[in-house]
């Protein structure tokens, strides 16, 4: 009943929430929308996940600066002409997966992959500003709110449906963005980014004919069937020949309406896109190395890895990458001398510190390690550094860290949260051992009889339970040793009282106050 109760709380609340939130005016199309995000609380959930949104998925990209900082001017053309007033940022990721996307508020992200295949400055706007409209028009916001409706309907739902069990959806803060950039845009938000990108285009003095010519690029990837396009941008920009004839549509009426000299820019663009070319055969070594390494061919991947790193020794994913296969084989101290190599490049990078503080901790550095991995954690939480931090603090005598650790890491799921849960169990078994136990009380045949159950996935091998009540008005307690219990089994004790039906039994309760495992 409470539970019901709770539930019906929650669902007034939504309702009230649902008749607070208003409509506002599409700053793009015009057209007046339900929101329930607000345009500061866009830009502060982009401004939040903008860092480790661009950690997992690679990094920034530090080979060549003045590649960054182009795109971030192409950017900044097209912002200055857009509808709406955003902080907007332009980064290039080091990823080789063709992709690029864009978080609420203008964080806006692509990846050296896509940008090795476009062919002139005009095709780097197109997909500038196709990323510039899905922020400016709320695409990811709207798709917030679809998920926040949904999380509602089922609390609605959930209503009256008697033994339902709904737990708490957790999802840890990072988690956000990498989920907001690979929401799949529906149809409509496509064509809509396609057009108003291209309308930015126009006023920025691009030819809006390289929308053209880079949706036509895309639609023959796609038939390819290439798994980097299909991973990437593809996985949540769909190409259709659809979006072809539209773009064709749209820049024959911009071109009809103005006679300029637009502005293609392939010169300028393949002298900016020049160092990152020559080092395709590089990042071409790398990848083939990753795929070696899937196979376990570690010689192989070893030697394509060296060939990278001979074409482009000052890229820290290269370094990077080998200190992990030498962790793998458990080649820890020269695992250290890679990642110390990689961090010397890039010491932006979180894989980098946790590769390295996971290889400290197997040396038994525990001081290098805890650095390391927090430092990890401040450039993008994850469960592999907090599980290991909660080692490192129990392994130091500070159970209570210890288990704040293992508690978020048992949020995450899979095999290491269920590991990590287990470790929180361990832990607070000795400081709250009544919390993994129901006991209940029955009589045979004048015997009173406990039966306890093992709540925990964890097997007891003994363990002592108290037990106290007041008897025809006299006060009794005692104690009574228990046996192994098996993971979600239960168990019967006798406690050595005996009643009859004439006796009067108040306050009867029973404890478990110790265990061993």
């Amino acid at each position: 009943m409470n539970a019901q109760l709770a539930k019906l709380r929650t669902a007034l609340l939504l309702v009230s929430w649902l008749a607070l939130a208003g409509c506002a005016t599409n700053p793009v199309t015009g057209k007046r929308e339900f929101a329930l995000v607000s345009q500061g609380e866009e830009i502060s959930i982009g401004q939040q996940q903008y860092m480790p949104a661009q950690q997992s998925q690679g990094g920034q990209y530090q080979g060549d600066p003045e590649l960054t900082n182009y795109v971030q001017a192409v950017g900044d053309r097209l912002a200055a002409v857009s509808d709406t007033p955003l902080p907007y940022e332009f980064v290039v990721l080091n990823n080789s997966t063709p992709n690029a996307w864009a978080l609420p508020g203008g964080k806006i992200a692509i990846n050296r992959g896509l940008l090795v295949t476009l062919e002139n400055e005009a095709e780097l706007a197109a997909v500038l500003g196709h990323e510039i409209v899905h922020a400016a028009a709320r695409h990811g916001a709207k798709s917030m709110e679809r998920a926040m409706l949904l999380q509602g309907a089922a609390v609605l739902t959930a209503i009256g449906v008697s033994g339902s069990d709904y737990g708490n959806y957790i999802m840890e803060g990072a988690q956000l963005g990498s989920q907001l950039i690979t929401t799949q845009y529906g149809r409509g938000a496509e064509l809509e980014s396609d057009y108003y990108g291209m309308q930015y285009m126009a006023r920025a003095g691009y030819d809006p004919a390289a929308a053209i010519s880079l949706q036509e690029k895309f639609v023959q990837l796609s038939q390819g069937r290439s798994s980097s396009w299909l991973d990437g941008l593809f996985a949540s920009h769909p190409p259709s020949q659809q979006r072809v004839e539209k773009n064709r549509e749209t820049a024959a009426q911009i071109k009809s309406a103005q006679a300029q000299d637009w502005k293609l820019g392939q010169a300028t663009y393949q002298s900016k896109i020049g160092y990152l070319k020559s080092k395709t055969d590089a990042y071409q070594a790398l990848d083939q190395a990753t795929t070696l390494a899937r196979k376990n061919e570690l010689s192989a991947a070893y030697n394509r890895l060296d060939r990278a790193i001979s074409l482009e020794p000052r890229e820290s994913r290269f370094y990077g990458f080998k200190g992990n296969l030498l962790f793998n084989e458990k080649k820890y101290q020269d695992a250290v001398a890679e990642f110390d190599r990689a961090i010397q490049l890039d010491n932006g990078y979180y894989e980098f510190f946790l590769g390295r503080g996971m290889s400290h901790s197997a040396l038994g550095n525990q001081s290098q390690a805890k650095q390391d991995l927090m430092r990890s954690n401040q450039l993008l939480p994850t469960a592999i550094a907090t599980h290991e931090l909660g080692h490192l603090s129990l392994a130091a005598g500070d159970r209570a860290t210890a288990k704040r650790y293992y508690a978020d890491v048992a949020q995450s799921g899979g095999n290491l949260g269920q590991s990590a849960a287990n470790s929180y169990i361990r832990l607070d078994l000795s400081d709250n051992p009544a919390r993994y136990f129901n006991v209940s009380a029955e009589v045979n045949q004048g015997q009173v009889i406990a039966r306890i159950v093992n709540r925990t996935s964890l097997a007891i091998r003994s363990g002592v339970l108290s037990y106290s009540a007041v008897i025809n008005g006299q006060p009794r307690q005692g104690q009574a040793r228990l046996g192994a219990i098996s993971a979600g089994q239960g168990i019967r004790v006798s406690i050595g009282w005996r009643i009859s039906d004439a006796d009067f039994v108040d306050r009867l309760n029973f404890q478990v106050i110790d265990v061993s495992l």
